[in-house]
């Protein structure tokens, strides 16, 4: 079911950014590999981890080969911006599938143009063409801009539940 809903989505869709210019976002696939290895391994350098850049582009090649996450990418002109990732999960009681936002990235020269609410605004155009339940998300506490964007697009932050992790 997955590679259908990945075949429907429409390829590329335009934002107009703050820089009055036309914004691109894609759904990346293996030709736009080098382009989102390179945010995605800058996004891990942001969350303190070290620079990989041969194993973060065989994590993302292994998703996309596999249909196992939905990554979009902005792009200015030919210049990679930012990226969205997105893993499919299930809501149970209601079921139906979620999406689990796990990945928001822009580049630093980039933050601050609207790269970053055209990407979650990608997101959740695709969660609504996929018939999705919603998405879900989790960032730091003290990411407070992320926060801020979030809010201003309806995100609700949760308080009735505790999330709970097992690291193995």
């Amino acid at each position: 079911m997955h590679d259908k809903i990945m075949s429907n989505m429409t390829r590329k869709t335009h934002f107009l950014h703050k820089r009055g210019k036309t914004l691109d976002i894609i759904q990346a696939t293996l030709k736009e590999l080098d382009d989102v290895t390179a945010l995605f391994n800058d996004y891990r350098i942001f969350y303190g981890q070290p620079s990989d850049r041969e194993s973060a582009k065989e994590f993302i090649a292994a998703r996309i080969r596999g249909n196992e996450s939905v990554i979009f990418l902005a792009i200015d002109g030919k210049k990679p911006l930012g990226f969205v990732q997105l893993y499919p999960i299930f809501t149970s009681v209601g079921m139906k599938r979620k999406w689990l936002l796990n990945d928001l990235f822009v580049n630093e020269s980039s933050r601050r143009h609207g790269v970053g609410r055209a990407l979650m605004n990608q997101a959740k155009q695709f969660a609504m063409e996929t018939n999705s339940a919603g998405i879900l998300l989790e960032t730091a506490k003290d990411n407070h801009k992320a926060q801020a964007l979030y809010e201003s697009l309806d995100y609700e932050k949760e308080d009735s539940v505790f999330f709970y992790t097992l690291s193995i």
